[in-house]
């Protein structure tokens, strides 16, 4: 080969993997702070909506204690990079935490009925874009998983349900009220959310004939999917369980 010709199939590789990146950049989801009404507030929301134009269902990220901090706006572009227009609500109004104590008073101070009205708020703005085709579910990690199964309580038209390590409800009632399909995903060390209350839990709703998959990584604690939870983080598990999420929300939602 000459040298000449070899610049050449250089410079060609080179220009299709430019090509390539570009192409990967113009996927990347688009994304924005958005301001939608609450009762009488006006809360604020991360949406990020997928860059080709269409109809695509909808999908609510609830962060955990720590508040929407980065690690949630993250998970809230991988969700949008599959094909979903997603809204992650703040429950703080602005605030996050990066200390546990600080973190343990934020939630302390989240009253459930306004997380709840916030989190309808958030459905409702999500049912009213014309971008979105109607079919919507919610994601959420530790104090966010509870709230996504209290979504589930509380609005019957949600159509898919992940819980990530978050409070099971126990009160026959409020099981009774989840009609979506609902995935679940929890540590076999969590000393908070046991093995027996998830087993309790999924029983329940499968003696009610609902849909129901849950799974308990036997080596993980809680938040085992964070990996700033650097003592708790386990990579696999947490792939596994992303993986599980996605093939959930595309089967429910799509």
């Amino acid at each position: 080969m000459t040298k000449r010709m070899h610049h050449i199939i250089s410079a060609v590789l080179l220009i299709g993997l430019l090509a390539a990146i570009l192409a990967a950049r113009a996927a990347d989801p688009k994304t924005e702070m958005v301001r939608f009404p609450s009762g009488k507030d006006t809360i604020d929301g991360f949406l990020a909506v997928p860059e080709q134009p269409g109809r695509y269902p909808g999908v609510i990220v609830i962060h955990e204690w720590w508040g929407l901090n980065d690690w949630v706006k993250e998970q809230t572009q991988k969700i949008a990079e599959q094909g979903y227009v997603v809204l992650a609500v703040d429950l703080y109004r602005g605030k996050t935490a990066t200390d546990p104590n600080e973190a343990h008073e934020l939630m302390r101070g989240l009253p459930q009925d306004r997380a709840v009205r916030d989190m309808q708020a958030a459905f409702d703005y999500l049912a009213a874009r014309k971008d979105v085709n109607g079919r919507i579910g919610s994601v959420g990690w530790c104090m966010g998983g509870g709230y996504s199964l209290q979504l589930a309580i509380h609005q019957p038209r949600l159509s898919a349900c992940v819980v990530n390590y978050g409070a099971l409800p126990t009160d026959p009632n409020d099981i009774q009220q989840i009609g979506a399909p609902v995935l679940g995903n929890f540590g076999g060390q969590d000393h908070g959310i046991t093995p027996a209350d998830v087993k309790a839990f999924q029983k329940s709703l499968t003696a009610l004939g609902r849909y129901v998959d849950i799974k308990i990584y036997e080596d993980a604690g809680h938040a085992f999917e964070n990996p700033n939870n650097q003592a708790g983080y386990k990579p696999a598990d947490a792939a596994d369980a992303w993986a599980r999420t996605i093939a959930f929300l595309k089967k429910t939602l799509r």
